[in-house]
């Protein structure tokens, strides 16, 4: 007779990396992000723009985000694009501004890095060094954030399994740096109605396998703002850490994935509903 695979026992996480481990530290890590701690109780919402586009449209985003209860704001100097003929991004310039607009609302800020040749110039200006999902098993660009001490936030590849995600994230954690946040932030799937399929299941799933904080970006996951609010709302229900979310104070003007970026009163009207899920859960949402 056949075996009943009802009946087979796989001990999930028994062949995860070593320092990625929950069984590494037990307690969770908490990532201190210029003051604001993601791990803990409090739930962090990082908020802003896609891209940095000009000195206006970052500082009136970085404002109303600021306003409508974001901790950090997102933003991204340089921007990997899947056509070459895309808007790229301002580069230093675009650091610049953000460093401005973290002077001028005391939000962290949180920026793409691409290269090896980009983290310390990055590193100079953010207070969070994002690598995206394209990059996620760049490895020597892992290796060479994992060599500083700043906090990291790491997006799940596109096509990744979570074996392969654990292990990236361990690349970072070899180095030394143990200061790595973990993104959802969608993945691909033969589902053509959304841009990817946000894969929920991961947020309980590397909450049991790994002691880093888990959060999501259910713009990217979605790719529809008209999804984004729901799809925040389930993935605090399901146990996230902390969501990444873009906004645009003109989001039918953004130079890049205006679609998926919610206007400001939408930001707004979102926030006042998390408070309510995460009161429901027994958490809160960290307000500065």
């Amino acid at each position: 007779m056949g075996t009943d695979s009802c009946n087979i026992d796989i001990e999930v996480g028994s062949n995860d990396p070593d320092l990625v481990s929950r069984s590494a530290k037990p307690e969770g890590t908490i990532v201190n992000i210029g003051g604001v701690k993601v791990g803990g109780e409090a739930i962090v919402v990082m908020a802003g723009p896609c891209a940095v586009e000009s000195e206006g449209q970052l500082m009136e985003t970085a404002k109303l985000v600021r306003a409508g209860g974001a901790s950090l704001l997102r933003g991204g100097a340089f921007k990997p694009r899947t056509s070459p003929y895309s808007f790229q991004g301002l580069g230093v310039q675009g650091l610049e501004m953000l460093a401005r607009a973290r002077e001028a609302t005391g939000l962290s800020v949180v920026s793409e890095v691409m290269d090896t040749r980009q983290v310390e110039t990055v590193a100079r200006y953010a207070d969070m060094l994002q690598i995206g999902s394209r990059n996620m098993q760049n490895f020597p660009l892992l290796k060479e954030a994992g060599s500083t001490s700043m906090p990291i936030l790491l997006k799940r590849g596109m096509m990744a399994t979570i074996d392969e995600y654990l292990h990236a994230a361990e690349y970072v954690l070899s180095q030394g740096n143990p200061n790595i946040i973990l993104c959802e932030r969608g993945i691909r799937t033969f589902e053509p109605s959304t841009r990817y399929t946000l894969d929920l299941n991961a947020i309980p799933i590397l909450k049991q396998r790994t002691h880093l904080p888990v959060i999501v970006d259910p713009s990217h996951g979605t790719g529809l703002r008209s999804l984004v609010p729901t799809m925040a709302k389930a993935s605090i229900a399901a146990g996230a850490d902390g969501l990444l979310m873009e906004v645009h104070y003109h989001p039918e003007e953004a130079l890049c994935d205006g679609s998926q970026s919610l206007f400001p009163e939408d930001f707004d009207s979102l926030m006042k509903d998390l408070d309510k899920v995460a009161e429901a859960i027994g958490r809160r949402i960290h307000k500065l």
